[in-house]
């Protein structure tokens, strides 16, 4: 059941702890206003409307991309414009199961 709603969120069935211990770029795609109001430690936050206009930025991380948002829908969404792009690029889920993936 998880796979099958990770497969339509998006989600992947990766290692995501073992991703940002090894260097992956933690992307918030929530607005700046959930971001202030509290994220994941070492989180860049780019909206989701605006990852285009970063794609020098993602592009220069030498490694995999995680993005999370407060669902997982937005952050699904993220992932997948990274993917298009030719990003390693993860989706984290909601900013609850990215902060469990992180214990």
């Amino acid at each position: 059941m998880l796979n099958f709603l990770k497969s339509i969120l998006g989600g992947e069935s990766t290692d995501i702890k073992n991703l940002v211990e090894n260097g992956a770029m933690i992307v918030d795609v929530r607005t700046p206003e959930e971001f202030k109001s509290g994220h994941i430690k070492g989180a860049v936050n780019m909206p989701l409307g605006t990852i285009a206009k970063h794609t020098q930025q993602l592009q220069k991380h030498a490694g995999p991309i995680v993005a999370y948002c407060r669902s997982g829908a937005r952050s699904s969404m993220a992932v997948k414009e990274m993917k298009s792009l030719g990003l390693d690029a993860y989706n984290g889920g909601g900013i609850g199961a990215m902060q469990d993936a992180l214990r």
